[in-house]
């Protein structure tokens, strides 16, 4: 069936340009549009700031705690700016959160005061639309993607005929939805479909012919989203497609002067996961069956005898990071795979318009380049690469995986030419200081800004071992820290700014660290960190978020809480994450116990959530391969590895844990840290309590419990 369509999407506005307004009057006019809006300090000056670095072209770093307001802080100024501006963020909620809520209200506001309503798009990598050319193609040679899959060894068999007749009705439901749809993005396909149907009408970018050469170049929903988003005031985008776009020489997102980065902690990981590669027997199995049609028989039978090798040598090898180089086995895999994959792009040569399906051999060629890069890449065991073997405990999956040792070079390089950009996060300045992140972003560091006042009066009790007087017992008029703007010294000009927060952490919040607890060694939670976190669970009644360091201590605080109490317990894993998130809120003495994903995606303000619990510092595992590959080059260059990649990694996840307790001005409780290193151990404790906000410190249990005890009361 072939989709009839007669549009690309909605009219793409013609762009006018910004009117005569300053920062300081759009950001007043978006604020007082807000239900109960006011101006925040933190916000005005972070607007101004960004304000001045649109005008001197110096990069900035703001580091704004929950609550500043910080989108309005850059969406206003953005708005001041010739041409499109670039927001990209990390996380899908706050794409959403710009998108559904903050720019049509800012939208709204500033109408009046521009003279015109400012426009805005979103746009995400291709495979996130539907393709009308795979839509029409027919995926019979292509089992992996098929509705019914042949019975292959490690597969399961052949799909139950009812899950395959419900695969099928899903496909339907796309057809009959591509005649309707006017942008064919995935997130608008309401109820959705499996992530396996989607593959098989969706293309991805390295698989596109182009839309000159497509049948369906001139409908193409993904083409319609970029010149959309050329037309736009704000084009909103992703880490992982801002990694993409550098990577790729900078021709997917649309030219731009201004790129906010929001969520700036995160661009480094999304940047090296962009540039990862890895090789996996399946896929070599399936490129091999897309090229077949276009292979002679030998050279399809070659590539088939490199998947077997790379499945024998990943079997032979043990999991982790390949420190030795490539093992003999994997060595020959890869030698054999790099082989076939040449001798079969030459067979099949260049695209051609006249080809008779284009878009088929374009995905052939796309693959098969694809595993002959990586594994010339592989072969090539470069000091700037790092190689490991993944082997997941289930052991449904092996591959051979190679990333970049460090991005810093390629953020240097690619993120900041011809452009200026404004980075900003609630975690930027670890340890009080902005210059581990500003490396990591490939900027060198200058300085250090000068504290807050109060960050500086916590670090300086803590460090001393005493305790502030009086323990928080209300929330307070809002608080910010004092700002420091500090100039660079070398390399791209730069300037720092932390704007603190509207709460008042040291009234509103308790940092509790079991300091008499042993330290943690073995795995899992321990014994006497159980009995701990049992006695802070029932002083509140619950109310808890538990942030765990393993699945296995999650599991085990779940049945000690379940079976000591009669509290309701929700465990990561044991239903979908946004339900148990749901029920939470709803539930008032329920606890919430999980892993590394609830560190950063649970927002719950209120009187639901007044207990974090955090079990261990999160430090990186040993077998996290970038992590201990980073560490392993500093130490080589007589550096300390541990402090240097492992210290920054637990700042910032930490920091990203403790903010899930102040959400909202009235927010009241106890962030509580089971490790007792935060406090004892004296090279790195102090740091990691620099990089939190500034709560009120106390080790002593007692003190704690009683805080909670009187919250369990109010």
């Amino acid at each position: 069936m072939t989709p009839s369509r007669t549009a690309t999407g909605p009219a793409v506005p013609k762009k006018r340009r910004s009117g005569r307004a300053g920062a300081g009057e759009l950001l007043t006019a978006a604020v007082g549009a807000v239900p109960g809006g006011a101006a925040r300090p933190g916000q005005q000056q972070m607007a101004e700031a960004i304000e001045r670095s649109i005008a001197s072209g110096e990069h900035l770093l703001v580091q704004a705690g929950t609550g500043t307001g910080k989108s309005l802080a850059y969406l206003a100024p953005a708005l001041t700016v010739d041409g499109p501006v670039v927001v990209s963020t990390a996380t899908l909620a706050l794409q959403s959160q710009l998108v559904e809520h903050d720019l049509p209200r800012l939208a709204d506001a500033v109408e009046p005061v521009l003279g015109r309503r400012p426009t805005f798009a979103v746009l995400k990598g291709r495979h996130h639309y539907l393709c009308l050319a795979r839509l029409d193609s027919s995926v019979e040679d292509e089992p992996d993607d098929a509705l019914f899959d042949a019975p292959r060894p490690g597969n399961g068999g052949t799909k139950w005929l009812g899950e395959a007749g419900r695969l099928g009705k899903q496909v339907q439901r796309l057809r009959d939805w591509a005649e309707e749809t006017a942008t064919g993005d995935r997130d608008e396909l309401d109820p959705g479909v499996d992530d396996q149907v989607w593959r098989t009408v969706s293309m991805p970018a390295r698989e596109c012919v182009g839309a000159s050469r497509c049948p369906f170049g001139q409908e193409c929903f993904a083409e319609a989203s970029r010149a959309r988003a050329r037309e736009a005031d704000i084009v909103v985008t992703n880490h992982s497609l801002l990694a993409v776009d550098m990577l790729a020489g900078r021709h997917i997102v649309p030219p731009h002067k201004l790129l906010v980065v929001d969520e700036a902690h995160e661009l480094a990981d999304r940047v090296s996961s962009a540039a990862q590669a890895e090789l996996v027997p399946e896929l070599i199995d399936r490129s091999t069956r897309r090229a077949r049609p276009l292979l002679r028989p030998d050279l399809a039978e070659r590539l088939t005898e490199a998947g077997d090798a790379l499945a024998v040598g990943l079997a032979e090898a043990p999991a982790g990071r390949l420190t030795a180089g490539l093992p003999s086995a994997l060595r020959e895999a890869c030698t054999l795979l790099d082989s076939a994959t040449r001798a079969a792009l030459e067979a099949i040569g260049d695209v051609k318009s006249d080809d008779p399906d284009p878009v088929r051999k374009q995905q052939a060629k796309a693959v098969l380049d694809e595993l002959s890069t990586t594994a010339q890449r592989l072969l090539e065991e470069a000091d700037h690469d790092v190689a490991w073997v993944e082997k997941p405990d289930n052991g449904s999956r092996r591959a051979l995986v190679v990333a970049p040792l460090s991005v810093a070079g390629t953020l240097a390089t690619h993120l900041y030419d011809e452009r200026t950009v404004v980075a900003t996060s609630a975690t930027l300045a670890l340890g009080g200081r902005f210059d581990t992140v500003a490396r990591a972003l490939g900027l060198d560091a200058p300085p250090p800004a000068p504290p807050s006042p109060a960050a500086a009066a916590i670090a300086t009790a803590a460090a001393a071992g005493r305790t502030p007087v009086t323990p928080p017992v209300a929330a307070a008029e809002g608080s910010r820290a004092s700002i420091g703007t500090v100039p660079a010294t070398e390399g791209p000009g730069w300037s720092s700014l932390d704007v603190g927060s509207p709460f008042d952490y040291a009234r509103q919040g308790i940092l509790y660290v079991a300091a008499h607890l042993p330290r943690p060694s073995v795995s899992g939670l321990p014994g006497p960190a159980g009995e701990e976190l049992l006695a802070l669970v029932e002083a509140l009644g619950g109310r808890t978020l538990g942030l765990f360091s393993s699945r296995r201590a999650a599991q085990q605080a779940a049945e000690l809480v379940r079976a000591r109490t009669d509290l309701p317990v929700l465990l990561q894993g044991e239903e979908a994450l946004p339900l148990l998130v749901r029920r939470f809120r709803e539930v008032r003495e329920s606890c919430l116990f999980g892993v590394m994903s609830l560190w950063q995606g649970v927002d719950v303000p209120g009187d639901a959530c007044q207990l974090v619990v955090i079990d261990r510092l999160p430090f990186p595992r040993p077998d996290e391969p970038l992590a201990a590959a980073r560490a392993a080059a500093v130490d080589a260059g007589g550096g300390s590895g541990f402090a240097a990649v492992s210290v920054p990694i637990a700042a910032v996840r930490l920091a990203q844990g403790v903010g899930r307790l102040i959400r909202a001005t009235g927010d009241r409780g106890v962030v509580a840290v089971l490790d007792s290193r935060l406090e004892t151990a004296r090279g790195y404790g102090p740091f990691l309590r620099r990089s939190l906000p500034p709560f009120w410190y106390t080790t002593r249990p007692e003190v704690a419990r009683g805080a909670l005890e009187r919250l369990a009361k109010s």
